[in-house]
């Protein structure tokens, strides 16, 4: 399993690989992701950790999920996803941590497995759902999602399907992790 150094360096290669092969300035990808040029221009040189909702909008900007963008960062292929090769990433800001079980480029179907830590929580626009369809599955704790206002909480076992792309907040409001499944679709 990559170390979270290599996992930087690797987003910061893949995200300036993405810009350059669309012939794309630093300025055209904070106009279409919401993210300063000082910050990417950051994060491509791996000089910081950028958290969840930051990949999530520069993903969104290339037209990528963030299962999409960390498995071109891992350059992983084939069709078996082995544990000891699945992408682990920690969102430096929350302490969220993401193992890519499945992502493929010619494959609709994502599968990601998230440890929430106790009192945290992780927000995303509405634009990052505009091209999946996403469920979560709980496996353990609770989970409480806002989505559009809608507030959901879901224990071990229970799942939600997302409706119309809208925000989203994640977020742990117990004392201790939770543990959850996201299964999304491409569409």
């Amino acid at each position: 399993m990559a170390e979270i150094a290599d996992i930087d360096a690797s987003l910061a290669r893949r995200l300036r690989l993405e810009r350059e092969a669309r012939g794309w300035s630093l300025a055209d990808v904070a106009e279409r992701s919401g993210v300063s040029k000082a910050m990417i221009s950051k994060i491509e040189r791996a000089e910081v950790s950028a958290t969840a909702a930051l990949l999530v909008r520069l993903s969104s900007a290339f037209g990528l999920t963030l299962a999409g963008l960390l498995v071109r960062a891992e350059e992983q292929d084939g069709r078996l996803s082995r544990a000891k090769h699945q992408p682990l990433w920690t969102d430096p800001e929350t302490g969220y941590i993401r193992r890519q079980i499945l992502a493929l480029p010619n494959h609709p179907i994502e599968l990601a497995d998230i440890e929430l830590p106790a009192g945290r929580s992780v927000n995303f626009p509405a634009h990052s759902f505009a091209l999946i369809r996403q469920a979560v599955w709980a496996r353990s704790g609770s989970l409480t999602i806002v989505e559009g206002g809608e507030r959901h909480v879901l224990r071990a076992g229970d799942c939600l399907a997302f409706g119309a792309p809208s925000d989203v907040t994640f977020a742990n409001e117990t004392g201790q992790p939770c543990r959850y499944v996201v299964a999304l679709y491409r569409q």
